[in-house]
This record gives structure tokens, sequence and C-alpha cells, in this order.
């Protein structure tokens, strides 16, 4: 957990850039799956 903890630290001070793009492409496939998930109840409900 802190190896990881010190990547990503290393990882934003290297490439802020890089890191924005991982975080915005992150949050675009949660709200994705989020989408998906709603679709899919709805469908057991209908």
């Amino acid at each position: 957990m802190l190896l990881g903890g010190a990547f990503v630290a290393f990882y934003l001070m290297k490439s802020p850039e890089g890191a924005a793009a991982a975080v915005h492409n992150a949050a675009g496939g949660i709200a994705s799956a989020a989408n998906s998930l709603a679709r899919f109840v709805n469908a057991l409900a209908a």
C-alpha cells in the first residue's frame, strides 16, 4: 500500500497532465459502469 502511494506521488510530480488524464479516464469508466448497472436494474424491474 505504501509503495502504491509513493508511486502515485511520484507520478503526480513527474507528469501532472498524465495523472489528470488517468483520473479523468477512471471517472469516465466509473460513470459508464454505473450507467450500465442502472440500465440493467431498470430492465429487471420492467
